[in-house]
């Protein structure tokens, strides 16, 4: 066997190895604690349309065209985007699918562009005591072969802005 064909061989298996290592779900989680009541926090957050005062995703394109169905803060609730502009910002939906007062809102991802996927995000809130809530932002998304090998900078990117929301968030909630 030629040299060539040995480190295609490894070349694969270590592909293989790394896929499987990787798995098959994205998940990403990161908290901050605000020093504002459970109640005031968790309401403000229901809201889905406050994530335009908040979300680093939501500011990257002010200009984008925003569609709203439903009530918002409510389940089945759908807020719309799509950037003509910021190819990064690209088009989908976010949909209310779960709401247990004071503790969870979940939503389901649709992205249309620029890559399609189907991903959950929740925001899961606690009382620390009666003037500091803890909000932990979770997004959970499939992770297929070859995306899959890409986990660990995705991971590493998107858990950024996350961090960088959250921050925004605490600072509009304490203002």
């Amino acid at each position: 066997m030629s040299t060539a064909l040995i480190i295609i061989a490894a070349l694969v298996v270590l592909i293989i190895i790394l896929n499987f290592a990787m798995g098959k779900q994205m998940v990403i989680e990161h908290s901050i604690n605000i020093n504002k009541p459970l109640a005031q926090v968790f309401a403000y957050l229901k809201i889905t349309t406050n994530q335009d005062n908040f979300s680093v995703w939501n500011r990257t394109d002010p200009d984008r065209k925003k569609e709203l169905k439903g009530t918002d803060g409510t389940v089945g609730f759908i807020y719309k985007w799509d950037s003509a502009t910021n190819k990064n910002v690209g088009a989908g939906e976010q949909e209310i699918k779960l709401i247990e007062d004071g503790k969870r809102i979940e939503y389901e991802l649709r992205f249309f562009r620029p890559m399609k996927n189907v991903a959950k995000s929740a925001f899961i809130t606690e009382s620390i005591d009666t003037n500091q809530t803890r909000v932990t932002w979770g997004f959970y998304s499939p992770s297929k072969f070859p995306m899959s090998l890409m986990s660990p900078i995705l991971k590493k990117m998107l858990g950024k802005d996350m961090i960088t929301s959250l921050v925004e968030l605490k600072k509009v909630l304490e203002a």
